[in-house]
């Protein structure tokens, strides 16, 4: 996937800042612009953009790695075996000898949400002003092109597959990693069938039961699922680097008359949003129309997070669909709808589909039966 264009991007906005070279942090902002991402444990990777160049610093288990990735001018590498040492051990010499051949008086670019302060002040201690670069490239990365696009319609139909083939096996009796398991065999199974050389990532959580659902972030452990339970399952499939989300609220046996109400705001909540969403609305408007169905339920309260969030190469992205964001939708932005309703005692309901922003509206990439005779399994 090209980069350049978003490379031309940045550099016209470092220009009118008056900013000479930018040092950038965030990984998902890397892969944006280089197309390279490594695992990440304690060994920090930067990556600089200069008016006319750019360089990537990486640890030298990376080197390889890099240079084969990397769409970058220059790879420069610091170790942590002595074999190598007077090459450098040190990521931080390898900022300074850069920066060296700039006046000290000019500004530098950092992606300040990310950067550790340490980095920051050492970038200051040089002689340097600092100036933030990384509002900038998350406001380039809310409308995705035709090739993300792809990549993110892809993870969706991989997503569809998974979830799909979890829910075939909805029983009780087995944990909540064995029943993530199934749709994740399913999942490896077909992306190395129809794509060699991909990479594949996930995220996946099948929370249970009235205590464990109304914690929305939470993963699956070894609880065994049991008649009467709700399970939220929640997956999240990254090809080569572009993810697709999709979660859906299940029951295991017969649901109660407050379980089935709760149930139907949620869904409706959802469907009034996805019905709503397209471009020239703002992501305010988006989040209000589903509080409305829950609100007119008197379920507000119990309504604890936004309707829907941003995605593309990161799990959650900019722009939010919240209640004080005033930022007017466009064709491209990608985004997942997905109204919660969390009540102690009862459970959690949350339905979340995968929308792309088209012209005459939005195009739904994750499709899963939503409607409640469809998700009670016995």
């Amino acid at each position: 996937m090209r980069t350049d264009h978003r490379l031309a991007a940045l550099r016209e906005f470092m220009k009118e800042e008056g900013i000479k070279v930018s040092v950038i942090m965030n990984p998902d902002h890397q892969f944006y612009l280089t197309g390279f991402k490594a695992l990440l444990y304690s060994r920090p990777i930067i990556l600089i953009v200069e008016e006319n160049q750019t360089r990537m610093i990486v640890p030298g288990l990376e080197e390889i790695h890099a240079k084969a990735v990397a769409l970058v001018d220059d790879i420069l590498v610091y170790y942590e075996h002595p074999e190598m040492a007077d090459k450098g051990t040190d990521f931080r010499e390898k900022i300074n000898k850069v920066l060296s051949v700039y006046t000290k008086d000019l500004k530098v670019g950092i992606d300040l949400s990310y950067a550790s302060a340490e980095l920051t002040n050492f970038i200051k201690n040089l002689g340097f002003e600092v100036s933030d670069v990384g509002r900038k490239i998350v406001k380039m990365r809310y409308v995705k092109d035709h090739a993300e696009i792809h990549r993110i319609e892809e993870a969706g139909r991989l997503v569809n597959l998974a979830v799909s083939s979890t829910l075939a096996s909805c029983r009780a009796g087995v944990t909540e990693i064995e029943f993530d398991s199934v749709g994740t065999a399913a999942l490896f199974s077909e992306t190395a069938s129809k794509h060699p050389n991909a990479t594949l990532d996930m995220l996946v959580m099948s929370p249970s039961g009235t205590e464990r659902t109304v914690m929305p972030h939470v993963f699956s452990n070894t609880r065994i699922l049991q008649k009467g339970d709700t399970v939220i399952h929640t997956r999240q499939v990254v090809l080569n680097g572009y993810r697709a989300e999709l979660e859906r609220t299940v029951f295991i046996g017969e649901p109660s008359k407050q379980q089935r109400k709760t149930f139907e705001v949620m869904r409706l909540a959802q469907e009034t949003a996805m019905d709503f969403i397209k471009p020239g609305v703002t992501a305010k408007q988006v989040d209000e129309v589903a509080r409305d169905v829950i609100h007119k339920e008197g379920l507000g309260e119990y309504a604890i997070h936004r309707v829907g969030h941003g995605i593309g190469v990161s799990a959650h992205e900019e722009p939010y669909l919240r209640f004080d964001n005033d930022l007017v939708l466009e064709e491209g932005m990608v985004y997942t709808i997905e109204p919660g309703i969390y009540i102690p005692g009862l459970g959690g309901f949350r339905h979340s589909d995968t929308v792309v922003l088209t012209a005459g509206g939005n195009k739904l990439i994750t499709e899963y039966p939503r409607e409640l005779d469809s998700l009670v399994f016995e």
